[in-house]
């Protein structure tokens, strides 16, 4: 019953790995449109399955392992020093949005 041996076990922690992230860097995504944010999560789960299936688990969990480095990049170096932006809050939020070119003011529709 309890077994790892399925595609399952790709589900589970490609979906922990999204869950995670979502809790912790969430705010980084608070203006992206849902369809894309479900699409990003689909579309990895769908390459990390493919990868498992036709090259087995150990290739497919160091192709979601290699997503660390753009991530550490991306968050503790090129959003702090370059931009200016704290890679764990998004903070100051003003320069966040208009790095992402979204609109400052969050309260229009």
């Amino acid at each position: 019953m309890w077994t790892t041996e399925s595609l399952w076990f790709e589900v589970a922690i490609v979906s922990i790995i999204y869950a995670l992230g979502n809790i912790i860097f969430g705010h980084f995504e608070e203006r992206t449109p849902v369809v894309r944010r479900v699409g990003k999560y689909l579309l990895t789960l769908i390459i990390v399955i493919a990868i498992s299936f036709y090259f087995g688990r150990t290739i497919a969990m160091a192709f979601l392992a290699l997503f660390i480095i753009p991530f550490l990049y991306i968050h503790a170096y090129y959003l702090p020093r370059k931009k200016g932006i704290n890679g764990l809050t998004g903070e100051p939020k003003s320069k966040y949005y208009e790095f992402r070119k979204w609109d400052k003011n969050i309260f229009q529709k």
